[in-house]
């Protein structure tokens, strides 16, 4: 009976450590370097009714499975992904650059695939504009 308790207390332990290690306690995803290049491009693409209604069809598509239909991180595929794919509508995502979001859509990383190749720089540029609208 002894062994039987130390043992669940070790496999208890093992699990916490475990369950500990693979969350990520901010909410945020990890550090992504972007270079300054990307961090300080301009979009390309004017902010306006026409590009928010194209930038939201093209999230629709190809974003809002993971990311979530209101960029909360809460799609219907986030949950089987390692890492969370982070949260549109706070500052982490706001206060970065329209560059810096060109950047991780373009080339992509780890789960988040990359669009170069299957869309027109002006189709990121517009779901950048689109992606603006879920700040709090």
């Amino acid at each position: 009976m002894k062994n039987y308790k130390t043992f669940l207390k070790g496999f208890v332990l093992i699990v916490f450590c475990f369950a500990f290690l693979s969350l990520n306690v901010n909410g945020q995803p990890k550090p992504w370097n972007v270079p300054d290049e990307y961090k300080a491009m301009n979009n390309q693409v004017v902010k306006g009714d026409a590009s928010i209604k194209a930038g939201m069809a093209l999230y629709i598509k190809n974003c809002a499975s993971c990311h979530g239909k209101t960029g909360l991180g809460d799609g219907v595929k986030a949950r089987m992904l390692k890492d969370f794919p982070g949260d549109f509508s706070g500052a982490f995502y706001q206060n970065q650059t329209d560059g810096e979001h060109f950047y991780k859509t373009k080339f992509g990383r780890g789960e988040m695939p990359k669009y170069e190749g299957k869309m027109t720089d002006e189709d990121i540029w517009n779901m950048v504009n689109y992606m603006r609208t879920f700040k709090k």
